[in-house]
């Protein structure tokens, strides 16, 4: 499965990208053209229908525009839902579209933002001649301890503490990809015993599916929610009854995780930040 750093669907003059969805609906505001996602809701529950006939309206910090509606929403009510808030849905593209979005590569110093399962920490890097160097969480940082003081030069920090952090995320990937896997694995009725995987770094991919029903999962995967990681797993474990994206491919995984496309566009959103090195 590949990642998709820039999954933009929304248009802003004449700038188009790709969708993260089959269907799609553009309107005009002023003289700019806007196009939006849209995924439709499973059919619901009768407890939930009240819930599912709503029609909500994200635009994400990518500027892409996703437009959640009942699974039975006709195209001109999906439009008139999308032509009342216009104005906020432009306003909310142009907020983002000005803001920084460049990614600095890290330094590895006191301050900089780690992500775990979702959520941000702040790395705090501790010299401590006594202690065996190690990586710890506690109270919403990410302390790492060292021997020795680094310098400010990059390069002597990514020499002591990168390889720290990396082992750390390393080895928790491993304990939440193995809890995952075998909590996910009743849904993938096809799977026959338990799949092997092994955690290797990416630039490009979340995870791979061999021919032989091997999985490669990437360690930075572990930065992202829960939900994130199930959907990147439950994807691999599809590919090992259909090994190709058919159309067989997407409706197995509809059956498996019906909200896929919503968990997908969250880790797109987010993959800049969690590959960021």
């Amino acid at each position: 499965m590949k990642v998709n750093k820039q999954a933009v669907s929304a248009a802003i003059c004449g700038k188009e990208s790709r969708p993260t969805t089959n269907e799609r609906g553009v309107f005009t505001y002023g003289n700019d053209t806007i196009h939006y996602d849209v995924i439709r809701n499973t059919k619901p529950a009768d407890d939930a229908k009240k819930t599912a006939r709503k029609v909500t309206i994200k635009v994400h910090p990518d500027q892409r525009v996703v437009v959640t509606v009942p699974h039975d929403a006709c195209d001109e009510a999906i439009q008139e839902a999308v032509y009342k808030r216009a104005r906020w849905v432009w306003q909310s593209i142009d907020e983002f579209a000005k803001q920084k979005d460049t990614v600095l590569p890290k330094r590895y110093m006191s301050g900089e933002t780690q992500f775990y399962l979702g959520k941000r920490y702040v790395l705090k890097i501790i010299n401590d001649a006594e202690q065996v160097p190690n990586v710890k969480l506690s109270r919403g940082k990410l302390n790492v301890t060292i021997k020795h003081e680094a310098s400010k030069d990059i390069d002597d920090r990514l020499v002591k503490i990168k390889p720290l952090i990396d082992k750390w995320y390393q080895h928790k990937a491993k304990a939440i990809f193995h809890e995952r896997l075998a909590e996910l694995l009743p849904k993938a009725i096809w799977v026959i015993g338990i799949p092997s995987f092994r955690v290797m770094a990416m630039k490009k991919q979340w995870g791979s599916c061999s021919t032989k029903g091997n999985l490669m999962l990437n360690p930075h995967l572990v930065k992202a929610p829960k939900e994130c990681i199930d959907y990147v797993i439950l994807h691999e474990l599809c590919h090992i009854a259909e090994h190709n994206h058919s159309e067989r491919f997407w409706r197995l995984l509809t059956q498996v995780m019906p909200n896929w496309k919503e968990v997908k566009a969250k880790l797109d959103d987010m993959a800049e930040m969690y590959l960021n090195e």
